[in-house]
């Protein structure tokens, strides 16, 4: 072998590997990852992605569960990442439209409408909704408390309902499980 081949191999040898497409875990963590909030350990059990035709996903619903609790991380993609840990809460609404834009809920605390918009959706694991159907969202804020949140979701005559506060993405860690 010449020296000029085995010149020409080492430096073909020495190439960089391309680098692997870097990982966001607010939006790429899957079923069976961890999730660490506010120093509580949970398991994904399920993932529902909201995004608009031909548009890349915008909001993103991890269900939790730690032991026999069952919470939801809703994180909401804009210029940086709002999270939101919410508890599930039971009630019933037979009409999409009879949506109010203020709630009392318990007496005790009162939401004003932020916003309200229609998203696709695609499931993951264990979730209350299904892949490919459209999906009205609300979103309430708390007027006594501006930290303390309200969303309520429909999808074929289901509502779901979930109250929550506004946590720091600081404070929120992703492990994945692979």
């Amino acid at each position: 072998m010449s020296i000029f081949k085995r010149i020409g191999s080492i430096m073909r040898s020495n190439k960089e590997l391309p680098a692997a497409p870097s990982r966001n875990p607010y939006e790429d963590s899957q079923v069976g990852d961890i999730v660490n909030v506010d120093l509580e350990q949970y398991v994904i059990t399920g993932k529902v992605i909201y995004f608009d035709r031909g548009f890349a996903p915008h909001r993103f619903a991890y269900y939790l569960q730690n032991g026999r609790n069952i919470s939801c991380l809703l994180v909401e993609k804009g210029r940086s990442y709002e999270c939101f840990l919410c508890d599930f809460l039971e009630g019933s609404l037979s009409d999409p439209h009879d949506v109010p834009n203020r709630l009392d809920i318990d007496g005790d605390s009162e939401f004003q409408l932020d916003h309200q918009r229609t998203d696709l959706t695609r499931v993951e694991g264990n979730t209350d909704f299904r892949s490919g159907d459209d999906l009205m969202f609300w979103r309430y804020y708390g007027i006594s408390r501006p930290d303390e949140y309200f969303f309520l979701q429909w999808q074929d005559s289901k509502f779901v309902a979930m109250r929550g506060e506004q946590t720091s993405a600081a404070q929120v860690k992703f492990m994945s499980s692979r």
